[in-house]
């Protein structure tokens, strides 16, 4: 039985409808899990977004509740749909059409970490595989849809804030607005999971940080944002990805001297965020 399936953080007060939410920092990984793989756990903490909740972590202080996931990306993927059951890791589990994410081994139940290193060798039970959903991934979607719904009447909209980061390497033919490589890249689906005047919020809080940010290539949202934003009834989803080399060490995994210049600035683009976004809505609704 997994205990902690995920960190709630509540500030004093909820003073505005932003939520943030962190999926892939977990780094709880269970012992048996561990003790079953091809991997030695560092291997395996490869896919994680390490120390991404720490980076945020004071989105609190600003009057929003953040929740990240305490279970890792290689036990459970929180950023996939519950039905991307991978049938070359789980038994009885359907072929699957035409779904990039399976086909590569990153489905709900991943087969892979970063670099295509396998997990483990064999297969899941489907029993096996839909208890980890159970007891992991469902509570953690549950609590997430409640928040958005408790920012809903309490601010007429919602807007998540959903904070991932991404290895440097998978920034060498991406591009910002006038040719620079990005520090973040947002994603909106292209408009589909959020509004044009909170992206645009949100980008410049960023660039008043002095973060270069490039807008939806390669990464435009996951599951989260496909399932959760819909801007036509006022929720709204961002994914916010942040190049690891800009505050860690990416292949020993450890902070690097630049993370508390970091999360200074995140703070700062956190605070903005909070403080801007309601009354800009507000403003445009009248």
């Amino acid at each position: 039985m997994i205990a902690q399936k995920y960190d709630l953080r509540l500030p004093k007060k909820v003073t505005n409808p932003i939520v943030f939410s962190s999926p892939h920092s977990g780094r709880d990984y269970p012992e048996n899990f561990v003790d079953q793989s091809n991997l030695p756990e560092y291997r395996l903490r490869s896919s994680e977004d390490a120390f991404v909740d720490d980076l945020f972590a004071k989105v609190v202080d600003f009057g929003s509740p953040f929740l990240a996931a305490t279970i890792p990306r290689a036990y459970v993927d929180l950023n996939r749909g519950p039905e991307e059951l991978d049938p070359s890791i789980v038994e009885g589990a359907k072929d699957p059409y035409n779904n990039p994410r399976i086909a590569s081994g990153l489905g709900v139940i991943p087969r892979v970490v970063s670099e295509g290193r396998q997990i483990q060798n064999g297969k899941l039970s489907m029993k096996d595989a839909l208890e980890r959903i159970e007891q992991v991934y469902r509570p953690y979607h549950d609590l997430l849809a409640e928040l958005l719904a408790q920012s809903t009447r309490r601010f007429g909209i919602a807007v998540l804030i959903d904070c991932h980061s991404m290895p440097s390497e998978a920034l060498q033919n991406a591009m910002a607005p006038g040719g620079k490589r990005p520090d973040v890249i947002l994603g909106n689906r292209y408009g589909a999971s959020a509004g044009k005047d909170v992206f645009a919020i949100v980008e410049d809080a960023f660039k008043a940080q002095g973060f270069i940010v490039g807008r939806n290539a390669p990464f435009a949202g996951g599951y989260i944002t496909q399932k959760y934003g819909a801007p036509s009834k006022g929720q709204h989803v961002i994914q916010v990805e942040i190049n690891r080399a800009l505050y860690m060490h990416q292949s020993c995994i450890a902070k690097n001297v630049h993370f508390d210049v970091m999360h200074r600035r995140l703070s700062n683009v956190s605070q903005t965020i909070c403080e801007k976004i309601l009354p800009r809505m507000q403003l445009a609704a009248e």
